[in-house]
């Protein structure tokens, strides 16, 4: 018990320091304001999200914090990606309407993308680099449209006011003002957030609704998991890591296979993947090779969400049959062998046999 109280008295005593510290250096915190951060000022929280003006304020400031990578070629693709979306959204949430996304790529070259306040989004310049195909480029983007859709930025703002109340306090003493200096990169990053672990389901679940909605592939939705796992593995943060600089992609593991368990279901039950090797009504069908840049288990679930929209659309009880060197169920392309797979004629002849 002793030493629980001694534990406990030295997190405060070090906590007083911090706030000691940060008093005295107020040179190092205090500048003068940006025109981005005076116009924004103008307006509350609560009106950066819900009006167009105040919407606009925040995205002149988020891109102010963020930078702007204007390549051509990136802006797009995340313009197409987010029209499909969006008409993808308008079919089971009409209220996108009221304040259409606003969106931006911003510099940072790490694998990310986020909504904050007032469907204001943005997708990082690494992520064009590592995620090639816009199928899964459009499950990330159609994630933190679910967030947006869901006000969970505003939602993780409310309930992380304490610690921007504290940084704000800390802001003001040391010669900064409330949304700039410490105080603004805590509320922006809170807003970002999201911060709980419902939330993220929640957004997952929407994305995988949206893609349903469009043309792209919604094997899609297991395979960019599967791309992160294989970039940076299972991605699962520290309690201490989650309150600093909360993660908007914990346990891709379990985010992945969450997706598999819809594509099943979505199928009709009929399709399933696991370790790179796919399932038709129970029984083996075929182990997929890495190609094309991707891991098998990768490339295995893009071609396991062909196989699942063609059951989902009927086109399965067509005969599969080859066209141009790729495997197909009716309309609807499975896959296209690469090296290390099993021939066109051998997959279209299992295909047939157990569909």
């Amino acid at each position: 018990m002793k030493n629980i109280f001694f534990l406990k008295n030295l997190r405060k005593f070090l906590s007083l320091i911090l706030i000691f510290s940060l008093l005295i250096s107020s040179t190092a915190f205090a500048r003068t304001p940006t025109a981005a951060e005076r116009e924004v000022e103008k307006y509350s929280v609560k009106e950066i999200n819900t009006t167009p003006k105040g919407q606009r304020a925040w995205f002149n400031y988020v891109r102010e914090q963020k930078g702007v990578d204007n390549d051509p070629n990136k802006n797009m693709r995340l313009r197409s990606i987010m029209t499909n979306l969006t008409n993808s959204i308008i079919q089971i949430d009409s209220t996108v309407k009221n304040l259409p996304y606003i969106y931006f790529v911003n510099n940072e070259k790490s694998l990310n993308a986020f909504c904050t306040f007032g469907h204001v989004m943005s997708v990082n310049s690494g992520t064009f680099d590592k995620i090639k195909n816009d199928d899964e480029l459009a499950v990330i983007i159609g994630h933190e449209m679910g967030h947006g859709q869901k006000d969970h930025p505003y939602r993780g703002y409310k309930s992380a006011q304490q610690k921007v109340l504290f940084a704000s306090i800390i802001s003001i003493a040391v010669g900064g003002n409330i949304l700039t200096d410490i105080a603004s990169s805590i509320i922006l990053n809170q807003s970002i957030a999201h911060g709980t672990k419902r939330q993220e389901r929640e957004a997952d679940n929407l994305a995988f609704e949206y893609i349903i909605k469009s043309n792209y592939n919604p094997g899609a939705c297991a395979a960019v998991w599967q791309r992160f796992i294989d970039i940076s593995g299972t991605a699962i943060q520290s309690k201490a890591e989650m309150f600093f600089t909360p993660s908007d992609h914990p346990n891709n593991v379990a985010r992945r296979d969450n997706y598999v368990k819809k594509l099943f279901e979505y199928s009709g039950r009929h399709v399933n993947a696991q370790n790179g090797i796919l399932t038709v009504n129970g029984k083996n069908f075929i182990k997929i090779a890495k190609a094309d840049g991707m891991s098998a288990e990768e490339r295995s679930y893009l071609i396991l969400g062909n196989l699942a929209k063609a059951y989902n659309s009927g086109e399965n009880k067509e005969t599969a049959q080859i066209k141009e060197g790729s495997v197909y169920l009716g309309n609807q392309i499975i896959m296209t062998p690469a090296e290390g797979d099993e021939s066109a004629q051998i997959i279209v002849e299992k295909l047939n046999s157990i569909k």
